[in-house]
């Protein structure tokens, strides 16, 4: 009789052979890596380029377009210059036309409040000068200050000044002169000084 001991090598025998053989571990080969990253970069350069490309195009279309803006501008601004030299054909005939300018005299420095104009003692002009208006009549620029229509003959122009001295004080001052209206048109230049006295010093004459 054998030993039950005796029958433990073959069951182990045939337990080893009836369990499945152990699948071989493959790993994954290096050499798939760099050819993914080749291939994914390959795909995706083209699409940069067409990116670039396209803001390209996009900053000259934009360019393309602030040009054309600037250009209507321009055109608008000819076109707005135009109608109003022929809105003031028409509403100031050359033969009743008359215009008053006003400028300062060469290095003034005072400050210039206001001006106002009357023509045979109505008032037809008043205005009140802001940095910037005073900043470009002391560069000599001169400001038109009233278009209007007169008929032939004489007439009495009156002009009334207030502003104040480089050191703080008050001045003022008044003229009038008489010109004749012919039939073109009527050119008249103010011309606006400040006294040591306290009194504006204005000179008036045609251009």
């Amino acid at each position: 009789m054998r030993h039950p001991l005796a029958l433990k090598p073959a069951c182990n025998r045939q337990l080893a052979s009836a369990r499945p053989a152990p699948r071989p571990r493959h790993r994954a080969s290096r050499f798939h890596r760099p050819t993914f990253w080749t291939v994914l970069l390959a795909l995706l350069s083209p699409l940069g380029s067409s990116q670039g490309v396209a803001e390209t195009n996009s900053k000259q279309q934009m360019q393309g377009l602030d040009e054309q803006v600037q250009e209507i501008k321009s055109d608008v601004l000819g076109i707005a210059a135009e109608l109003s030299r022929l809105e003031e054909k028409l509403l100031y005939p050359s033969n009743t036309q008359v215009a008053v300018f006003v400028s300062l005299a060469e290095g003034e420095t005072f400050r210039l409040d206001s001006v106002q104009i009357r023509i045979d003692g109505e008032p037809v002009a008043h205005h009140i000068y802001s940095f910037k208006e005073l900043e470009a009549l002391q560069k000599g620029g001169v400001q038109r200050i009233f278009t209007g229509n007169l008929s032939t003959g004489e007439h009495q122009l009156e002009v009334l000044v207030a502003g104040k001295l480089p050191g703080g004080a008050d001045f003022s001052g008044s003229q009038g002169i008489s010109f004749k209206k012919e039939v073109e048109p009527k050119l008249v230049g103010i011309t606006l000084a400040g006294g040591n006295s306290g009194v504006a010093s204005i000179q008036v004459g045609g251009w």
